[in-house]
């Protein structure tokens, strides 16, 4: 019965249609496909007052005669590297927060036989994208990809793509008004011109069945309601090839015994070279195969209970002041967790670069992916409940054969209300809609110390729902010690898995001070708080994994501490110069004993 409900969500997630705007279902693994690049030097103009849309900028209209003239050019002015954000390109846009329009020529060859998708990895925030004067879709989320097939649109030769971006924070967003990292804006991922065969295998989800470690699931669905076609997924290792045959729908789906799998985990990350083949397509990726679940107050991975070593980083390179987004960056990132010893990243606080993705599926690390509900959000708006269904879709869709991927986050640091409430459970449906073997989280900030019991408590009913819970809770910073570490006594959500997602504090590489005053800023204080809080984990029976926060310092306009912080969260174990302070030590030796 459990692979049978796994199929039907599967089937389902399959027909689900996305609640976007005019943006259509992502292809599965658009970097496995025919592509070519539309990344480089754009042209762009910076629209302080939004008047791009009346001057019909999308048009790039041109003088003719000796009247006409136009108060805009794209050609000779401003050139911004795609991808990457425009805050980290241009001194005067460091702060800049408004509306950018990008422009680029591109040739084009359209195929009868053949269809072309214009793909975006990501655009922070907001953005509409026009070809050829016209108008073709728009997309809100900055951490998400999106595309919009152009097979009718585009011109023999030379084609003109422009694309209108806005990072304006404002309440119904997500991440809304107010948020601990920088509001990065522009084109920040790939662009690509993805060709496909005229009907393509549009999606598929090739995992083991929830439980059992011997039953290969797979899903596939065709880019059109074709029945009676034969589809095969096959893995030539392990000597396997399922056929499948569509129904009316263009949907199929089979079950399949395997025999001698190697399951992934952090210390064997083993991939198998898979191929999903229909009559007109065939896309070829690496895809392993685990099993992760929970069992009481234990996290399993392949049938073991683990301990999550983890930490967290955000989607930035803080040497060059900017967003990540290549390969390199990802390996700086992920080369450093791996040194401090991690099986674990928590992906802060979005959905993260799909090379970060991969690269950490190689290297062998679990990974929490979460959406931006961090703290401010309107829980009570309709549209922004519909937003959020939508960013979470659209990162289990790009992601579902990552078996990398063991948690979907779905919140942090909410405060409980009854909107609150429906507002995540509406997530929670949405997600399991689409996926049922992943683990689902959310981070909370509400573990208080209850002076009369002598214990640290927290309530909040919508724990009951989650697979595990996450806690952040800085004591030693923002929290006082109530009591010595090795009395604090937690009794907090005694019935499931307990993950402290956030601890620590601020300090500044280099900088010597009293380890017992935190106003030192000092590493002395940061490595002391760091062991004390070791200390008291001892103390939580429910205890499944710490994540520091976090891996490096990063940029936040919270931090206004002219001396210590000049724009900076301190928290990084390791500084924003790339140099490890004496709290990273403390985690890596911490770490190494608990995965022996």
């Amino acid at each position: 019965m459990k692979t049978r409900h796994f199929l039907w969500i599967c089937l389902f997630a399959l027909a689900a249609v996305a609640v976007r705007s005019n943006a259509q279902d992502l292809i599965t693994n658009v970097y496995g496909r025919n592509r070519v690049s539309l990344n480089g030097k754009w042209n762009a103009i910076v629209d302080l007052y939004d008047q791009g849309e009346r001057m019909k900028l999308y048009e790039n209209r041109k003088p003719v005669g000796n009247t006409d003239f136009y108060e805009y050019a794209f050609e000779g002015g401003l050139r911004l590297n795609v991808p990457g954000d425009w805050n980290s390109q241009l001194s005067e846009l460091n702060y800049y927060e408004g509306t950018v329009w990008y422009a680029r020529h591109f040739e084009a060859l359209p195929q009868t036989d053949q269809r072309q998708f214009l793909y975006f990895a990501a655009v922070s925030y907001r953005c509409k994208v026009y070809l050829n004067g016209k108008f073709i879709t728009e997309h809100e989320g900055g951490f998400t990809p999106f595309q919009v097939e152009v097979t009718q649109l585009l011109n023999k030769g030379d084609n003109f793509l422009v694309v209108q971006v806005n990072n304006r924070r404002s309440q119904d967003a997500i991440p809304a008004l107010a948020f601990d990292w920088w509001n990065y804006g522009g084109i920040t991922r790939d662009v690509w011109l993805v060709t496909t065969p005229q009907r393509f295998i549009m999606e598929y989800f090739v995992q083991l069945d929830k439980c059992d470690s011997d039953k290969l699931v797979a899903c596939v669905q065709l880019s059109e309601k074709r029945a009676g076609e034969t589809v095969s997924v096959s893995i030539p290792e392990l000597k396997m090839n399922m056929e499948m045959t569509t129904d009316a729908d263009g949907k199929a789906e089979s079950v399949c015994q395997v025999k001698r799998l190697q399951r992934w985990s952090p210390d064997t990350p083993k991939l198998y070279q898979v191929y999903i083949t229909s009559a007109t397509d065939r896309v070829e990726e690496e895809i392993g195969f685990r099993n992760i679940m929970v069992k009481g107050t234990d996290i399993y991975l392949n049938d073991k209970p683990i301990f999550m070593c983890s930490v967290s980083f955000h989607e930035e390179i803080p040497q060059r002041k900017g967003r990540a987004f290549s390969e390199a960056d990802a390996a700086m990132l992920l080369h450093e967790a791996k040194a401090l010893g991690v099986n674990m990243i928590r992906l802060a606080h979005y959905p993260q670069n799909e090379y970060t993705v991969r690269m950490a599926e190689k290297m062998g690390f679990i990974l929490w992916q979460e959406i931006p509900i961090w703290q401010g959000i309107d829980f009570a708006d309709r549209g922004t409940q519909k937003k959020a269904q939508q960013m979470l879709a659209e990162m289990i869709k790009r992601d579902q054969n990552r078996c990398a991927v063991g948690y979907w986050g779905i919140a942090n640091e909410t405060q409980p209300s009854k909107e609150r409430n429906e507002f995540l459970s509406s997530l929670l449906e949405a997600g399991k809609q689409i996926d049922t073997t992943r683990l689902y989280v959310a981070a909370f900030d509400l573990v208080r110390f209850n002076e009369q019991k002598q214990r640290f408590v927290m309530e909040d009913e919508f724990t009951a729902k989650l697979d595990v819970v996450a806690v952040n809770k800085y004591m030693g910073w923002y929290h006082p010690w109530p009591v010595k570490p090795d009395d604090a006594i937690w009794e907090v959500v005694s019935d499931k898995p307990l993950i402290i997602s956030e601890f620590g504090g601020e300090a500044l590489k280099g900088q010597s001070g009293n380890a017992q005053v935190a106003s030192s800023w000092s590493e002395e204080y940061q490595e002391q708080l760091y062991l004390d809080n070791i200390r008291m984990f001892e103390q939580i029976p429910n205890l499944r994994g710490v994540s520091p926060w976090v891996l490096f310092d990063f940029r936040s306009p919270f931090r206004f501490h002219p001396t210590h912080q000049e724009g900076w969260n301190r928290k990084g174990l390791v500084s924003d110069r790339g140099e490890r302070k004496k709290a990273w030590y403390v985690m890596r030796d911490f770490f190494e004993k608990k995965r022996k």
